[in-house]
């Protein structure tokens, strides 16, 4: 496969699954005020941390609230990483690859931005807001349905899983980090069922609610911790994430796994290993926000690895040396 289809198709997955995630944040968010507005109003602020665009947020509008937040990671074509400007570039690059991809991928896709282009588009977001945030995830849940029983397991199918998965498992560790470390309530609140609001919205925003409750029943910091990051049945979990994003790279190249031949194969095996031989209760003692810190800045490495092995021209002879030795 030509490097630039697979990094078209690789980025059309990562945009359609972060549009579905600010879809997600918003929406719990409104959900929240609704419950408890007096305690859950300074929340718009944590929102924009979680884009990781809190610095352009603060100079082109100063203050965080509803319309401002909603406004900006919904709509705002000068934010990359809004709704709008995810499903733009996710659409620009299946256009690309429509020989690639299916007819009904193709059309989910165009579909999905052109109900964003609708003049009445913003007028719906804020008149019903639960109901046009539901329509986004339903447009990216439609979009994977396309792609899981329409096209088949090749090079572009596995290239599509790598993006989503690495997405995915960053977007759950600035999850849980904005819970621990900007929105920490006060001694006296751990616990009360304002904390547990706090945690229960922390699983609806990874789509992870009714599973957790299912395994652990009742609201705990520590067993959501393992949930959002140690799972190896939850799909959205970090390490079943990066588990499935380094089998799929594995199928790509033919290596097998637990072993490697280029630099992003090696990377994703060394943080799976690390998170294999990691339990949640040691996370705790180093500390959660300092672990899931590292966590993000490690999925990075492993996305700019991916870029630069599958993607990047460069000549023959420069890049990683091949090898079969084992990961350790």
């Amino acid at each position: 496969m030509l490097s630039r289809v697979a990094n078209s198709i690789y980025w059309m997955s990562r945009y359609i699954e972060r549009a579905e995630n600010v879809s997600r944040f918003v929406d719990v968010n409104l959900h929240l005020l609704l419950d408890l507005p007096e305690v859950f109003s300074g929340q718009w602020d944590a929102l924009v941390h979680i884009s990781g665009d809190h610095k352009d947020f603060k100079t082109r509008y100063g203050a965080a609230d509803d319309d401002a937040v909603i406004q900006f990671l919904t709509f705002d074509q000068l934010n990359s990483n809004s709704i709008f400007s995810c499903v733009t570039a996710a659409r620009e690059n299946a256009s690309s690859v429509r020989e690639i991809i299916s007819t009904e991928t193709w059309e989910a896709i165009n579909e999905f931005y052109l109900g964003l282009r609708a003049t009445d588009a913003q007028s719906r977001a804020l008149r019903d807001p639960h109901e046009f945030f539901r329509g986004v995830r339903k447009s990216s849940h439609l979009i994977s349905g396309a792609l899981a029983e329409t096209m088949s397991r090749g090079e572009g199918w596995h290239f599509s899983r790598v993006g989503q998965a690495l997405e995915r498992a960053d977007k759950t560790t600035r999850i849980l980090d904005i819970k621990y470390f900007l929105l920490l309530p006060d001694v006296e609140l751990i616990g009360t069922p304002i904390d547990d609001l706090h945690w229960n919205a922390v699983l609806r925003s990874a789509s992870a609610f009714e599973m957790y409750r299912k395994i652990h029943g009742k609201v705990s910091a520590d067993s959501i911790v393992k949930f959002l990051v140690m799972s190896v049945s939850s799909p959205t979990s970090v390490r079943f994430c990066l588990f499935d994003a380094d089998r799929s790279m594995h199928a790509i190249s033919g290596t097998p796994e637990r072993s490697f031949k280029n630099q992003a194969e090696r990377s994703i095996g060394q943080l799976v290993a690390e998170l294999d031989y990691t339990d949640h209760e040691s996370i705790i003692e180093t500390g959660l926000h300092e672990m899931l810190d590292g966590l993000q800045a490690k999925i990075n490495t492993v996305g700019e690895a991916v870029v630069a092995t599958f993607f990047s021209l460069r000549p023959v002879a420069d890049g990683f040396k091949p090898t079969t030795r084992a990961v350790q």
